[in-house]
C-alpha cells in the first residue's frame, strides 16, 4: 500500500493518530521501532537540529526538503511534512508541495502565517488574509500528483484573532480542498472541542512537548482528544526536547567522572553498542554483505 493511502486511512480511523515529531533519520527510525504508525517531520526540529536556529522562518525550502528526503529513506511509516507557509505566496506553495511530494511525503501541512513565520507558541505571530490562504490551499491541491496525498491546512488565527476566526478560516480552507484542518495554539479544552466539532474535515492539534506543560495549549491526553473528536495529534517537540535533556545529563555525568578521574558503566543514561547498531540498521547491512559480497571478501573481513 502507498504511504499516502495508508496515511489517509489512518486519519479516517476511529482511533486517534499519534505522530511524534522527528527531525533526522534515527529519530524517525526510533519512532517506528516503538510502534507508532506515523510521524511528523517537525519544521522546528529540523531548523533547530540542522541549523541551530529557532523556528522563525530562517530555514528555507531546499533545506527542509533535503532533510525530509533523508528522513523518509530511513523509515517505512508515512510521514507528514511541515512546509511552513509554503515559503512565500501561492506560487511558492505549488512548488513546495511538488518538492515535498517527490521527497516522499504522505501529508503536507501549510499554514496561514505571514512569511517569515514563527513557532505558533511564540509571541508576535501574524496571519495573512483568509482569502490569500484559500489560494494557497487551492495551489497545493492542484500541485499534488497523487490524489491520496493529504493536504493539511493550518491556521494560527486562534492566538491572534480568536477561536471563532480560526473556525471560520478552517472551513474556508476545507472548501478550498484541504483534507485535514489544523489549529495551532488553542488556548483551552473548550477551544479544542469547538474546533473539532464545528469544522468540516478531520482535525489535527499540536501537543508540542507531550509530557511537559506549556503556557499556551493545555496538556491533554490523546484519549481525551479522541473523545473530543480530534483525528490526529502531533507531538512536535517531544523528541528534540527529550534528546537535549538526555544528552545534557550524560555530558554532566561525563564531566563529573572526568573531574574525579573515575568512570562507571551507566546503562541508565546510554543504550549499549548492540542496541545502537541495531537501530542504525547494522543487521541489514550485514545481510546485504552476506548476499552480495564474495566468499573471498567476506573471509578477508571476518576471517571466515
Amino acid at each position: 500500500m502507498k504511504k499516502t493511502t495508508l496515511y489517509r486511512q489512518l486519519i479516517q480511523d476511529k482511533e486517534i493518530l499519534v505522530t511524534p515529531g522527528v527531525y533526522d533519520g534515527f529519530t524517525a527510525r526510533l519512532v517506528q521501532a516503538m510502534g507508532f504508525k506515523s510521524a511528523t517531520v517537525s519544521g522546528a526540529g529540523v531548523s533547530e537540529s540542522r541549523m541551530c536556529v529557532p523556528d522563525m522562518g530562517i530555514m528555507g525550502l531546499a533545506d527542509g526538503v533535503d532533510q525530509f528526503r533523508n528522513i523518509a529513506r530511513c523509515t517505512d511509516i508515512p510521514l507528514k511534512a511541515d512546509a511552513d507557509t509554503g515559503y512565500g505566496n501561492a506560487v511558492n506553495v505549488y512548488y513546495a508541495v511538488q518538492s515535498f511530494e517527490q521527497a516522499g511525503a504522505a501529508c503536507i501541512m501549510i499554514e496561514d502565517q505571514v512569511w517569515p513565520k514563527r513557532c505558533g507558541h511564540i509571541k508576535g505571530k501574524q496571519v495573512i488574509s483568509a482569502e490569500e490562504m484559500v489560494k494557497k490551499v487551492e495551489a497545493a491541491v492542484v500541485a499534488r500528483k497523487d490524489p491520496d496525498l493529504c493536504i493539511m491546512a493550518r491556521t494560527d488565527a486562534a492566538g491572534v484573532m480568536g477561536i471563532d476566526e480560526a473556525i471560520r478560516r478552517a472551513n474556508l480552507y476545507a472548501d478550498a480542498g484541504a483534507d485535514v484542518l489544523f489549529a495551532d495554539a488553542l488556548l483551552s479544552r473548550e477551544d479544542i472541542k469547538r474546533f473539532a466539532g464545528e469544522t468540516k474535515k478531520p482535525v489535527a492539534v499540536n501537543m508540542g512537548f507531550g509530557i511537559r506543560i506549556r503556557p499556551t495549549t493545555p496538556l491533554v491526553s490523546a484519549k481525551e482528544l479522541q473523545a473530543m473528536g480530534v483525528a490526529t495529534v502531533n507531538y512536535g517537540r517531544i523528541m528534540s526536547s527529550a534528546a537535549i535533556s538526555g544528552m545534557k545529563k550524560a555530558l554532566e555525568v561525563l564531566r563529573e567522572y572526568n573531574q574525579k578521574g573515575e568512570v562507571v558503566d551507566r546503562p541508565d543514561l546510554c543504550i549499549d553498542f548492540e542496541e545502537h547498531s541495531t537501530l542504525m540498521g547494522l543487521p541489514q547491512i550485514k545481510a546485504l554483505e552476506d548476499r552480495f559480497l564474495t566468499e573471498e571478501v567476506l573471509a578477508d573481513k571476518y576471517g571466515r
